[in-house]
């Protein structure tokens, strides 16, 4: 009998407990009746508006929230452009609760107003979109952009300022929707401050004739929108920075802008010889990249431009080493003459100036035999560059519009190296040694336009868009190396080289897309495209000997060269939308003909190729807050114009390469799948990405080593290759002790074949990693942030197992920011690098902390007086560790030294409304 009163007791209290959760549902309509499809709906708790639940309403304008507890809630609906919805409702767990249909008003212009405290999502899923509530994520006084970012889960900005958001790098970063300062983000990331941010926006920006005619087309970019508080009113904000301090460093930047509906105005200055640079450096990179790989000695960078030369990419450092000063300058500006036309332009201008001390030791790994080769470098650049960016787009009418892109850049560098480079065989005998001096001087001119034309027909989803494109690159330049090149054996050969030169080179690519579509059912879509793109190459290179002052054309080194690429693609795709999923499959069909003429050897070159490129796409929201993306596609990849021409390079006579006339274009399969979710009940979020790429006719840098360890390098075309990549990140949050966790890890496996002395071998290259930050806030007084990052990589070679390389890289952060008495701000970060390799000796450590201590005053806060010591413990030191195909090597670069500075910073504007911040407050209207 007491068992089955026991058991009575249990079912009433299982059925008790599950009647404590119910669903609570209901209709969203506007005040005509018509359905309202994403409208957010949000149940709340009343005393400090903390959210408990969310869902967004479906296409009829239904919505459930489910697993509801009982409890007294506040029930709030919202939708763009109509007043919020909000009342009490009260579940007392019986049954399910409808609402039934929520009508939702205009906004009125006279409305009461009452204000609810409390805390904002620090993250959203919006479709494809993940959004960032920037108030959640606080910074040191007069922040960047970029100090709130980093503490995004997700987000990993790198020492060069690169950010790169889910596993991939941003590519652009608009304001408010708009362009700011073109394709540079780090202008935006580096000079604007954090406190004028409302939301951090990323998604995957398709382009412009995708986004028309909603067929994806495979061409996107990791793109970061930034809000605006008080987006919908007239706002100028802007600081102006000056310090001055030891060793003679200096730092100033200003930037003022104006932003309202209409029109945007943006203005930014800066100077500094403390290696800030608020500014990407691309071109001159690649201008210096190039003089770097003709100093570089035995221990040549074969993949030091970021074509993956080699097979496997490497690991590079981005760290500014050496002494940098530079000076910027640019203004951009988004402006709307009309209802029908909006207008965007960019001016920039930069001034560098960069000095370096670099030491390289590198373990070379051939079949058969390995060698050592030293290196040191003194480096000094200079580069001048202008880029100018212009956008216009017009709406016609209803049906007809266009948008022009143009992009213009003009760049100038000179750049001298000092180089001196031993090579040791196993047995610790010197093989060979060299000097060199190596001057370079060039400029290049950059243009580049495209004109999109869109026509909508009247049956809707009938579309038709035309895509015009051009692109021209010129460059020229000159050099003159002198070069004393010392063999060692049986007997000692000392060889003298004295060459100038002087390059020319142009590449004009143009052509045009079109893209049809047809709706052939409800939600169902066929689009059809056509390509056409032709890319021209012409180079002219001339190298003389210097002899007693007289010059010769070097005839085997100097080379006139043409080519030309031509395809032609048509293609067909089917596209499905639906409330939670869509997908597209299709293909196109390429033809390719490839033409090349030497000149200067009066030989030509025809090919042709036949490729079909099919593909798949799939999107499928299982939630409003979980989302799932997965794309199939394939691609072909011509050879670039330094690879296919036949021209001897021995700017550095240890290390020649060449060209290959008769390589063939890489064919790609490429398969990627995304993953996010949130969870606004507990502020929960978790991000993952996969990539998959398997490459045929993949090219890669074929290498020969002679008995005096000269090495001549050649691309050539191998059987395949294949990379994939992982990256996943989750965090949370701890609420009782105001705090957050994100956990990432990620993966590469690159698996190719190294081509050494006409030998093929497999090479594989594992890189796992993982890192883990904590960020604590206690009220306002103090934020701590601590991170680690660690990256294990190791490389696998099949022609000697005895070679493999392991080495392990570590990062270790921690940043504090205390304010003191109220109007006193102290600032300390701490970066600690460990270098160690796991098959030699090589163990370097390198830790860098940073201190200021600053004084806020004036009104509002405005003022900033600062003193800040950098790099206190004094390491001048930069370390990088890499391994590639067949090396192992470890690098040291000089870098700026102790030095104490004193700045003022003034911030115009800091008074931004105090409700777009992590404990903001709700406004709620009431007629």
């Amino acid at each position: 009998m007491k068992q089955l009163i026991c058991m009575g007791i249990l079912c009433w209290m299982a059925q008790a407990a599950l009647a404590q959760k119910i669903t609570v549902k209901g209709n969203v309509t506007d005040t005509t009746g018509k359905s309202l499809e994403f409208a957010t709906i949000m149940l709340m708790q009343p005393t400090d508006s903390s959210l408990v639940s969310f869902t967004r309403s479906e296409e009829n304008g239904s919505f459930e929230l489910k697993s509801v507890s009982v409890g007294s809630y506040l029930f709030k609906v919202t939708f763009v452009g109509l007043k919020p919805y909000i009342r009490q409702i009260a579940v007392d767990g019986t049954s399910d609760m409808d609402l039934g249909s929520i009508r939702m008003r205009p906004v009125s212009n006279e409305l009461d107003e009452v204000t609810i405290k409390g805390e904002r999502t620090p993250v959203t899923i919006k479709k494809d979109t993940i959004e960032y509530n920037a108030g959640s994520f606080k910074t040191k006084p007069n922040g960047t952009v970029e100090d709130m970012i980093k503490k995004m889960p997700g987000i990993e900005v790198q020492s060069d300022g690169t950010v790169k958001a889910q596993g991939e790098t941003v590519k652009r970063v608009t304001v408010n929707g708009k362009e700011f300062f073109g394709r540079d983000p780090k202008i935006a990331t580096r000079n604007l401050p954090a406190d004028a941010i409302d939301k951090v926006q990323v998604y995957d920006k398709k382009s412009d004739q995708a986004s028309f005619s909603g067929i994806d087309d495979g061409q996107r970019e990791k793109t970061i929108n930034l809000e605006l508080k008080d987006k919908d009113k007239k706002l100028n904000f802007g600081t102006f920075m000056a310090g001055g301090g030891t060793t003679q460093r200096f730092e100033t930047k200003a930037n003022y802008n104006y932003f309202d509906k209409k029109a945007q105005f943006s203005f930014l200055g800066m100077g500094n010889n403390t290696n800030q640079q608020g500014f990407s450096m691309d071109d001159y990179l690649n201008f210096t990249g190039a003089a770097q790989r003709m100093a570089s000695g035995g221990s040549v960078r074969i993949e030091v431009n970021s074509d993956n030369t080699d097979g496997v990419p490497l690991s590079f450092g981005n760290n500014v080493y050496g002494v940098m000063k530079n000076w910027a300058s640019g203004i951009n500006f988004n402006n709307q003459p009309s209802k029908k036309t909006e207008l965007n332009g960019s001016y920039f201008f930069n001034l560098i100036n960069h000095t370096f001390e670099q030491s390289l030791t590198r373990q070379n790994f051939y079949p058969g035999s390995t060698f050592t080769s030293l290196q040191k470098n003194n480096q000094n650049n200079d580069n001048t560059n202008h880029r100018l960016n212009l956008t216009l787009e017009h709406k016609f009418d209803s049906v007809n519009s266009l948008k022009w892109t143009s992009y213009a850049s003009y760049n100038q560098t000179t750049s001298r190296v000092n180089s001196q480079s031993q090579t040791f065989k196993e047995s610790d005998s010197l093989q060979n040694e060299s000097n060199r001096i190596n001057y370079r001087n060039g400029d290049a001119l950059n243009l580049n336009t495209n004109l999109l034309l869109r026509h909508r027909f009247r049956k809707k989803g009938r579309t038709i868009s035309g895509n015009l494109n051009l692109l021209h690159t010129g460059s020229n330049s000159t050099g003159d190396l002198q070069a004393q090149n010392t063999f060692y054996g049986d007997t000692t050969q000392l060889f003298s080289i004295h060459q100038t030169n002087d390059q020319t080179s142009q590449t004009t690519n143009y052509g045009v897309n079109f893209s049809y579509t047809e709706p052939i059912a409800r939600r169902k879509y066929l689009e059809v495209n056509y390509t056409y793109q032709k890319k021209q190459n012409a180079v002219n290179r001339k190298v003389y000997d210097i002899e007693n002052e007289n010059e010769a054309l070097n005839t085997l080194l100097s080379n006139h060269f043409k080519s030309d690429f031509t395809y032609n693609r048509i293609g067909m795709n089917f596209r499905v939308n639906q409330t939670k999923y869509s997908f597209a499959i299709g293909f196109n069909g390429q033809q390719s003909v490839l033409n090349g003429q030497l000149l200067s050897r009066d030989t030509s070159i025809n090919r042709t190729f036949q490729n079909l490129l099919p593909v798949a796409r799939l999107n499928y929201d299982f939630s409003t807050s979980r989302h799932l993306s997965f794309g199939y596609e394939t691609d072909v990849q011509e050879p670039s114009l330094t690879q296919l021409q036949p021209v001897i390079d021995n700017s550095d006579p240890l290390n020649i390469s060449m060209g290959n006339p008769r390589l063939r274009p890489e064919y790609s399969h490429r398969w990627r799948v995304n993953y996010i979710a949130f969870n606004p009940a507990n502020f929960s979020s978790f991000f993952s990405m996969a990539n998959i790429v398997y490459t045929t006719n993949k090219i890669v840098y074929a290498q020969s080593i002679d008995a005096n360890l000269v090495r001549t390098v050649m691309p050539v075309n191998t059987k395949e290759y294949l990379s994939a990549m992982a990256d996943a990140s989750f965090g949370f949050r701890i609420k009782p002790i105001n705090s957050r966790i994100n956990l990432g890890t990620s993966m590469t496996y690159n698996k190719g074949v190294n081509v050494l002395n006409d030998q093929q071998s497999g090479v594989e290259q594992y890189t796992q990693g993982g890192n883990i930050f904590y960020d604590y806030r206690f009220k306002e007084i103090l934020d701590l942030s601590l991170g680690a990052n660690v990256s294990y990589q190791q490389t696998k070679y099949e022609f000697n197992k005895d070679q493999n390389q392991a080495f392990l890289n570590e990062t270790y952060t921690a940043e504090a920011n205390a304010t003191l008495l109220k109007n006193f701000q102290l600032n300390t970060t701490l970066n600690y690098y460990i270098y160690h390799s796991l098959t030699n000796a090589f163990n370097q450590q390198v830790p860098v902390w940073n201190v200021s201590l600053s004084r806020l005053f004036l009104k509002n806060k405005r003022g900033e007086l600062k003193i800040s010591c950098i790099n206190l413990l004094d390491r001048s030191l930069g370390v990088n560790q890499r391994s590639s195909v067949n090396y192992l090597e470890q690098e040291r670069i000089s870098s700026l030294g102790r030095y104490f500075m004193l700045s003022f910073t003034y911030s115009l504007n800091k008074a931004f409304n105090p409700t777009a911040g992590g404990r903001g407050m709700m406004r709620i209207r009431r007629g």
